[in-house]
């Protein structure tokens, strides 16, 4: 395995300043070159008398712009977080507002997803989530290094992880094969089962499991269901800008051996999981899957079974909470203002209850 200049420093990420970037390489695999991508928020420090002027995060905590709060006594504390299915990080008002909550905030996009993305790889495959055992691991270790040289501190940073959606799925997992290996886990509408029910997934895994063996990447022909991009995207109805490559209007084609891996994660959480961190779990209040758009997808999760994920939630280890959120998107954080301020003040008060 080889490395550049490029691979080994931190650059200016896109979400513009106060956000870095770096490569993370990992071992090569059939389609060759494979990298994981570290994002961090380290915004310079500013006089706290500029900490009383305009900023939106200051209407919610008036701290933005000041850099990091005050740390608290003890091993510094970290927040990693994982996207979803065809998406990366970019969300910026949730680094802005745990960083002044006093964590290192870093976000990681996994192999063959958004900044990660090389030209000839099949964006977001895998036939097997433990795979991105690798990302995780490889994250977790340059955090703890860019930590202490930071802050001076040697003491093993206190991670935290904040992860949607497909993530969320990943990240269970994870934290059920690795336990003792975080504070807590906050999963924002984790798909943690296939939309409908059990029996749905069994007899998908029977349709699938013959060309998963035999043509891992063959895609399957479904209807376009952009109806939740058009909720979330600038472009549309939505306030964020999502890069086309990256977070595309019709998804990511969805293949025979991905397929079987996420229903294999889902069959594993089904069977529950003992994951020994606190876990967090943001739901919106409702469910509405469609493939048109309309007003009422402003304010429902579009894309998985809100109450089946409740219920799987409570399966996950023996200190889980559920929060619901009447009105949200499938991306708590990507919700209208009030809804993602009150998750904003949830999440950071949730971590500041397990300090150790």
């Amino acid at each position: 395995m080889t490395t550049t200049d490029e691979s080994v420093s931190w650059r200016p990420d896109i979400l513009g300043p106060g956000f870095e970037c770096r490569d993370l390489p990992l071992p090569p695999d059939d389609e060759g070159d494979v990298r994981a991508t570290l994002i961090r928020h380290a915004p310079p420090p500013v006089p706290p008398a500029s900490a009383t002027g305009p900023g939106f995060l200051s209407t919610i905590f008036r701290r933005r712009n000041r850099g990091s709060a005050a740390a608290p006594a003890g091993p510094p504390r970290v927040v990693l977080y994982l996207h979803g299915w065809a998406d990366y990080f970019l969300q910026t008002e949730l680094a802005e507002y745990l960083t002044s909550s006093g964590f290192h905030f870093y976000a990681l996009d996994l192999r063959k997803f958004g900044r990660s993305l090389r030209p000839g790889q099949t964006p977001g495959y895998t036939s097997d989530l433990s795979i991105y055992d690798q990302d995780i691991a490889a994250a977790l270790a340059e955090t703890g290094k860019d930590v202490a040289a930071r802050t001076g501190n040697s003491a093993p940073a206190r991670v935290h992880i904040v992860a949607h959606s497909l993530g969320g799925l990943i990240a269970s997992l994870w934290a059920d094969r690795h336990p003792g290996r975080i504070g807590t886990l906050v999963l924002n509408s984790p798909w943690l089962e296939l939309q409908g029910s059990s029996l749905v997934r069994s007899i998908a895994m029977h349709l699938v499991e013959p060309f998963a063996r035999t043509d891992p990447k063959r895609p399957f022909r479904f209807p376009e269901m952009p109806a939740y991009w058009e909720s979330v995207s600038s472009e549309a109805h939505g306030e964020w800008f999502l890069d086309p490559s990256w977070r595309p209007r019709a998804s990511f084609p969805v293949r025979a051996g991905w397929t079987k891996a996420v229903l294999a994660g889902h069959a594993s959480v089904e069977r529950k999981l003992t994951i020994d961190a606190p876990v967090l779990v943001l739901l919106s209040g409702r469910t509405r899957i469609q493939a048109e758009w309309t007003e009422d997808l402003m304010r429902a999760d579009a894309v998985i079974d809100v109450e089946e994920t409740a219920r799987r939630a409570l399966g996950l280890g023996r200190r889980t909470a559920v929060f619901r959120y009447p009105g949200a998107l499938h991306d708590i954080f990507l919700s209208r203002r009030t809804i993602r301020e009150q998750a904003y003040r949830d999440v950071a008060a949730w971590l500041a209850a397990y300090p150790d």
